[in-house]
């Protein structure tokens, strides 16, 4: 059993931590946030809703391209809408959101690792979830996943630690915090916010039998604050807009979880490699943290029974998504912080071993840098695994670099337990990561999908009123947070939610291939955006004649005028 930290105080003050900590991951985080442009379609999507709730002035009804939107609430629109406000329409401003919001859940990692399991383990659980790789890349891309899994964590940190809290004012405290995240998670995800946060809770209450502990509860003022929080938006949406319940309650929730609608299915081992290589390089610290904390097994239950929590906690929402019928990778993201205190107790564990000892932690690690090193080498030097020639080659020196962090750090660290112990090795293991995640930085801007900003500059430059912009069988969601205007669609839909807008699909800017000839050859400018291989027919009629206006790796942009 591991021993508890409210036994002997610690000398070396929170504040300090939590400012060491901030300031060594907002570096982290922060390390070239603004330098590429925004992903398509994601970013763009996420870039995109907010801009318009400043240009429109409406902050109740999320629109995209001009249509209104009812996929997911408001909260990480306004956080993002604020920030540009603040900050200007740049990349920097939309995904520093994600990264404060990644910084937070470093913070109350550490706090609740510390809160549990003394301040080695807290520093370790902390730096283990900001330095993992999934976690990390996450937080660099602007969805709404990171918010809401550090939302949830909020919730499920306080819940625990207001458990072991006697009666009084800090109890009361972590318990209107699990009202308030939960209010704030509903706010930024939906139903899922309080649903599964709640099953959680509710499951570790009846399986290791500790409803005693659940009082003072402080029901009818946290249901309050929770009300307060999350109930306002719900109802305006409601207000607003006669069709929202039906696409926000029904199909958002219930039809996307329960039936294959979203397109986005899996294998029931969805995310056990999206863990297993997520949580790198800790991952094998994991299962050492969790067999010391849970020692003495099931018989020993009751002894560990917040560690259990963590389990339960990690274990009840990897099945939740499990059985999903939509799953994207960034779903599990939830599972990661306790996870991440779990870590922390294997670090601690192996940051004391000595000289000649190798934890199952280190070996992990090892193995699995191996591993990536040569997946790295392979992908971008084997023909056809990256289906661009050109962008395999500009990715090449990058993944070598990685490659060869990887595989120096893999050797280094099991070397450095042996001859100098597990401090030295853990040492190693971080600062290879750090330096691994940095070449990352490097290297995302190739990796993600081509984008249209180039484009988009150039008709917010060019363009006059009056000048109509389409979109030729696609919507590229950077491209109007770039040009600042909605725009027309040529024969496609896509995640724009027109039966929801009747105003949006009479507005005459959705038409088909017919209304785009009549278009075409009617007085008004044209300006399209498309890409190169969807112009193939097109071009290749004998009477369609245009002028080209520009040009990136993907895209043309080409008008009916000069």
């Amino acid at each position: 059993m591991v021993s508890s930290p409210d036994v002997a105080p610690d000398r070396v003050s929170w504040t300090r931590d939590l400012m060491l900590l901030a300031l060594l991951f907002a570096a982290l985080f922060g390390f070239r946030l603004g330098s590429y442009p925004l992903g398509n379609p994601d970013e763009g999507r996420y870039a995109e809703i907010p801009r318009e709730m400043l240009a429109t002035g409406d902050w109740v009804t999320p629109r995209l391209d001009g249509v209104n939107y009812f996929e997911k609430p408001p909260l990480v629109y306004w956080v993002t809408a604020a920030s540009e406000r603040v900050f200007g329409l740049n990349e920097w401003a939309v995904r520093a959101v994600p990264a404060l919001f990644a910084l937070a859940g470093v913070l109350l990692t550490y706090a609740a690792g510390r809160a549990l399991y003394g301040r080695a383990a807290g520093v370790a659980a902390g730096v283990a979830l900001g330095t993992s790789l999934l976690f990390f890349a996450l937080g660099r891309i602007i969805l709404l996943d990171m918010a809401v899994s550090v939302l949830m964590s909020a919730a499920l940190f306080c819940f625990v630690l207001a458990m072991r809290a006697p009666p009084g004012g800090r109890r009361r405290w972590l318990m209107y915090g699990v009202y308030a995240s939960m209010a704030l998670a509903t706010l930024t995800k939906g139903l899922m916010g309080f649903l599964v946060t709640g099953a959680v809770m509710f499951l570790w209450l009846l399986v290791f039998n500790q409803w005693k502990r659940l009082r003072p509860l402080h029901l009818p003022t946290g249901a309050l604050v929770f009300l307060a929080i999350a109930v306002p938006w719900h109802v305006l949406a409601h207000l607003h807009n006669p069709t929202w319940a039906q696409r926000y309650f029904v199909y958002e929730h219930w039809e996307r979880f329960m039936s294959p609608v979203a397109s986005r299915p899996g294998p029931v081992w969805y995310f056990v490699p999206i863990i297993f290589f997520g949580l790198f390089p800790w991952t094998g610290f994991v299962w050492s943290g969790a067999r010391e904390a849970l020692r003495g097994g099931w018989a020993a239950r009751k002894a560990n029974v917040d560690a259990w929590f963590l389990v339960t906690w990690a274990a009840f929402i990897f099945l939740f998504f499990t059985k999903s019928h939509s799953k994207l990778v960034p779903y599990i993201l939830p599972i990661f912080p306790a996870l991440a205190v779990l870590a922390g107790v294997g670090v601690t564990a192996a940051w004391r071993a000595g000289a000649g000892r190798l934890s199952a932690g280190v070996r992990t690690f090892s193995f699995v840098a191996g591993l990536l090193a040569v997946a790295l080498v392979v992908v971008v030097l084997k023909p056809g695994i990256i289906r661009d020639p050109a962008q395999a080659q500009v990715l090449r020196p990058f993944a070598i670099t990685m490659a060869a962090v990887l595989m120096l750090g893999g050797v280094l660290a099991p070397w450095r337990a042996k001859t100098r112990g597990g401090r030295s090795a853990v040492a190693t293991i971080a600062v290879t990561m750090v330096f691994f995640l940095g070449v990352l930085t490097y290297a995302a801007p190739h990796i993600q999908r081509p984008g249209t900003k180039e484009l988009a500059l150039q008709v917010r430059a060019e363009a006059k009123p009056g000048d109509r912009v389409l979109h030729y069988h696609e919507f590229f969601h950077d491209f109007t947070f770039y040009a600042r205007q909605t725009v027309g669609l040529v024969a496609f839909k896509g995640e724009l939610e027109l039966e929801e807008d009747p105003a949006a699909r009479d507005s005459g800017r959705f038409i088909d291939d017919a209304e785009f000839h009549r278009a075409w050859a009617g007085p008004a400018r044209l300006w399209v955006v498309a890409r190169k291989k969807d112009l193939g027919p097109l071009l290749a009629e004998p009477a369609f004649r245009y002028h080209l206006l520009g040009e990136t790796r993907d895209h043309y942009l080409f008008s009916n005028q000069p």
